[in-house]
């Protein structure tokens, strides 16, 4: 079966861990409070989380793809800069995708420089797969990234109505280092099951996907910041907004809480942000 895998542009990851940030207060009770900066500037570090595991995953799915043929046009993910290089080695294909020291820019407008290392097994016909990736140099908006991320592939089969479609299980642990030397860990689990556009792998536009899962941010004061999506995200490839249009996101923040409810639908950057019973509308992307 040729097999789409589960493309979304710098979105998913931005949505779910969007407000777990702080800022450099200590943590003696004084930086408690959330704040809707805090959820603009996290998201940055969201964006590059997302942009390499869509990085690594379309790597697993162009060469799971490389003798199809396709049913319209390819639209490539990654620019026409980035030089990859392949390896097969004991039924492991290493894949090398440099961004060279000058980097590229992706087509969600992110920059990248530096190589990212992809590794999976060339045994297709299995019914879970494994995507490791590492970084060597690797950076994002200026950003760099470090640690290692696996993504477990399976196939969902549930009746014969529904064409089986993939689901991923995302495993998270990096260290994101922003050019001003702070140093921030992320860890957590994402799984994301591709409900739309799974029958034409050539094109990533029509993918729909929900997402479920928990994790945890940990900032340079020390503060640790905990997300956890409570009505399943839902996320639209064609809405280039990157963020999700439906779901509910749960939040603390040294026993502080609030909650991100993406709306109802529309493809916007707008979420609504509740606090201390107080509920106001928050532009993600201002």
């Amino acid at each position: 079966m040729k097999t789409k895998f589960l493309l979304l542009s710098t979105c998913i990851t931005m949505s779910f861990f969007v407000s777990c940030n702080s800022d450099e207060k200590t943590n003696d009770g004084s930086g408690t409070e959330i704040t809707n900066e805090e959820i603009i500037t996290n998201s940055k570090i969201d964006a590059s989380v997302e942009d390499v595991t869509n990085i690594a995953e379309d790597q697993f799915s162009s060469q799971i793809n490389v003798n199809a043929k396709p049913g319209g046009p390819i639209k490539n993910y990654l620019p026409s800069c980035a030089t990859i290089t392949k390896v097969l080695t004991n039924n492991t294909w290493t894949k090398t995708v440099d961004f060279g020291v000058e980097g590229c820019t992706l087509n969600n407008g992110n920059t990248v420089k530096g190589k990212m290392v992809i590794s999976f097994s060339n045994d297709f016909s299995t019914s879970t797969q494994t995507i490791s990736y590492t970084f060597e140099g690797f950076y994002h908006n200026g950003k760099k990234l470090q640690g290692s991320k696996s993504i477990v592939r399976t196939i969902k089969e549930t009746d014969l109505l529904v064409t089986p479609h993939p689901v991923s299980t995302a495993s998270i642990d990096l260290t994101i280092t922003f050019d001003d030397g702070g140093v921030y860990t992320r860890k957590g689990t994402l799984v994301k099951e591709m409900t739309s556009g799974y029958d034409t792998w050539y094109d990533w536009d029509d993918n729909v996907f929900v997402v479920t899962g928990s994790g945890s941010t940990t900032f340079p004061n020390g503060d640790t910041f905990s997300a956890e999506i409570t009505t399943p995200l839902e996320f639209n490839a064609e809405c280039r907004k990157c963020f999700a249009v439906k779901g509910i996101v749960s939040i603390t923040k040294n026993g502080a809480t609030a909650t991100i409810d993406y709306g109802n639908g529309e493809c916007d950057t707008i979420a609504t942000v509740t606090k201390d019973g107080v509920t106001e509308e928050v532009d993600l992307k201002k």
